[in-house]
């Protein structure tokens, strides 16, 4: 599903998939990697506490990344996963439990200075099964922790951002998987000074304008005010400015500049070719937005598995609240293909809900966003995009 970067350590379980190193990645400079995840990316100092997390048939991985921390005088906490437990933490524990205060989660918050997740999905609708309703209640008794999150700088470094490149993730998104993986790299491989270069520019250009359209050929015009909004730049490197949780989160391969546009001035149809949502595609969804609120949603396909599990949510969920562009010169949407992402340069990613993770203040338990590629994207009579690309 395309639920992504409300901030969560490893307690979170309903709502993370953990990635694999798959065999096609069996060439990666796994040491090199690491380093450059705990020293550049993480700036990890002497005495932090640092919480790493990530698939158990990523071992290698994650045991060089918290060695990595140990070599700077950090000390590391390392905890595994993999898709067998997660699905066991729905299907074998207790409904009667998802209420339950989260104790330990409050504890390990208030303790570490950093997270380090390598994050994807390696099974298309792992939880597909499991009742809407658990993962509302779940969110929702974890809100204590990310509230204490959100209060405190904990950096965060996550790797995969719904492109680690696995051969079920090819599969759905209809590429070869070593093509996949060639982009993944590239895109992580990156001057992330080239980013910062371009993040800025179009940074720019929002800050000088009011009102953001976006079209496309499929039906979609949507337009949004903008005024005032303080776009993040992620460029792969935690800043040294601490507000906000936007402020110290690096996504990998990373290449985005998002923001929370001005709360109930959306208005329009968003139109998605194929959304995929809890293992399925959904062919022809249509979303419909008034005074920033969601009014309606359709689809050429059944779209009951994301009616059902939207209807089990919070109100919140309806608001539209988020904005997020791709600028990654090095990702680049294949044709034909179905691969859709945050980060390939010229892609415009709209979310709703929570936006917590983008220093938005819409603390729903839920949150989710729709990539549009090959549309037209202006500030005021400006474009900024034109057919899908990111107009320099």
């Amino acid at each position: 599903m395309k639920m992504k970067k409300i901030i969560i350590i490893f307690f979170f379980l309903p709502f993370f998939v953990h990635a694999q190193l798959s065999p096609e990645n069996a060439g990666t400079d796994l040491e090199a990697l690491a380093k450059n995840i705990v020293n550049q990316c993480a700036n990890i100092q002497t005495d932090e506490i640092v919480f790493i997390n990530g698939n158990a048939r990523d071992i290698e991985l994650l045991e060089n990344i918290a060695v990595n921390v140990r070599k700077n005088g950090a000390f590391p906490l390392l905890t595994v996963s993999s898709d067998r437990l997660t699905r066991k933490m729905f299907t074998e524990v207790p409904a009667k439990y998802d209420t339950q205060y989260p104790k330990l989660g409050m504890e390990i918050v208030k303790m570490i200075t950093t997270q380090i997740n390598v994050t994807s999905s390696d099974t298309p609708g792992l939880l597909a099964d499991i009742p809407p309703e658990r993962f509302a209640t779940r969110n929702k008794a974890q809100k204590p922790v990310q509230d204490i999150y959100r209060e405190s700088y904990i950096k965060s470094v996550q790797l995969g951002n719904g492109l680690y490149p696995t051969k079920n993730l090819a599969d759905q998104f209809e590429v070869p998987v070593d093509q996949l993986a060639k982009m993944f790299w590239d895109g992580i491989n990156i001057d992330y000074n080239q980013l910062t270069t371009i993040g800025e520019k179009l940074s720019k250009k929002l800050t000088s304008g009011n009102t953001l359209n976006i079209t496309h050929d499929n039906g979609t015009n949507i337009s949004v005010k903008i005024t005032d909004c303080k776009p993040f730049i992620s460029d792969g490197k935690v800043p040294a400015d601490k507000s906000g949780s936007a402020s110290r989160s690096v996504y990998l391969p990373a290449g985005e500049v998002f923001f929370a546009p001005v709360s109930g001035t959306a208005n329009g149809t968003l139109v998605l070719d194929h959304f995929r949502f809890r293992g399925q595609t959904i062919e022809g969804l249509k979303l419909v937005f008034k005074d920033g609120e969601l009014t309606s949603m359709s689809a050429k396909s059944d779209i009951a598995v994301l009616k059902e599990y939207y209807d089990a949510q919070d109100e919140k969920l309806a608001e539209f609240s988020l904005v997020d562009f791709g600028i990654n010169p090095k990702i680049t949407v294949p044709k034909g293909s179905k691969l859709y992402s945050y980060v390939p340069a010229g892609t415009i990613t709209l979310g709703i809900g929570n936006n917590f993770w983008a220093n938005g203040d819409n603390d729903s338990n839920a949150g989710i966003q729709f990539h549009l590629t090959g549309s037209k994207v202006t500030v005021d009579n400006t474009a900024i995009i034109n057919e899908g690309k990111l107009i320099d």
